[in-house]
């Protein structure tokens, strides 16, 4: 009887774990550690790709122009998500289909768009380079990309959040006498914490690792506006194959770290509201 009760009650569910285990390691564990071995074979070239003033220049535009860009996609995609969830619109079915563009469009297209629109010619980049703005080939042409990229992040989790939320929690508010922005403000945004704060790390986490988009309106000006994955294919071009591991094994690390410590924040969140 015992016996009986132990026995797996799914056949072949061990098979199946183990399988899963050993595809995992070879599509996922198994490249990312051979960014290390192929970095630590030539541990001088390494050290001389990641010690320059080049790369620290190219690692600060990554993650802060990442951090600006995912934040501008919180405000903007939370935005576009309560419009799509709480309110009726003409042209609304369009702007939820809109959203998927950066999904559908492949990122090399998407950059020459953007390089397009922007450039000291484009639609946009014309009149704002009479204003004294430039766009391309500056920081913020590498901020505009990458925020392009990462909105549908924003904008499907805040979505899927705020429609399971209950609208009475709303309706109640404005019974009160609070508008919009107050009901928005004050209520759905508290109980949202968790969800914008996954959010942005999933706009970021897109971000930080973005190369096609970024390229073509970059100019990619070393030390001005050069970005960390272009730095890797740079090394990887002129034959330096340790010097792309290292810069590709710092990237990941730095980025396990900033996520490590936004999921850290987020459970904070989760566990103080259950509490509360």
């Amino acid at each position: 009887m015992l016996l009986s009760m132990s026995r797996d009650v799914i056949p072949g569910r061990t098979f199946a774990l183990a399988a899963m285990v050993v595809l995992l390691a070879t599509i996922v564990l198994a490249p990312l550690l051979m960014i290390f071995i192929v970095a630590l074979g030539d541990p001088q070239a390494a050290l001389s790709a990641i010690d320059s003033a080049r790369t620290l220049a190219a690692f600060r535009l990554s993650i802060g122009a990442s951090f600006v860009a995912a934040a501008i996609d919180l405000v903007l995609g939370t935005t576009i998500a309560w419009a799509l969830v709480r309110r009726r619109f003409i042209g609304r079915s369009l702007l939820d289909a809109l959203v998927e563009t950066p999904f559908a469009l492949p990122t090399a297209v998407a950059g020459i768009a953007l390089a397009t629109l922007d450039g000291p010619h484009g639609w946009i980049g014309a009149p704002l380079a009479m204003l004294g703005v430039r766009v391309a080939y500056t920081p913020l042409g590498v901020v505009i990309a990458l925020a392009f990229v990462g909105l549908p992040f924003v904008v499907r989790s805040v979505q899927t959040a705020l429609a399971e939320l209950a609208p009475a929690h709303d309706e109640a508010a404005r019974s009160l006498g609070t508008g919009d922005l107050g009901t928005l403000w004050r209520i759905s945004l508290p109980m949202l914490a968790p969800t914008l704060l996954t959010a942005f790390s999933a706009a970021f986490a897109r971000a930080i690792g973005e190369y096609g988009s970024v390229v073509f309106i970059a100019g990619n000006l070393p030390g001005r506006t050069e970005i960390a994955p272009l730095l890797v294919v740079t090394h990887i071009e002129s034959g330096d194959a340790a010097g792309a591991a290292a810069i590709a094994a710092l990237s990941m690390v730095i980025s396990l770290a900033i996520l490590g410590a936004l999921a850290f924040w987020e459970r904070r969140l989760v566990r103080r509201r259950v509490g509360g």
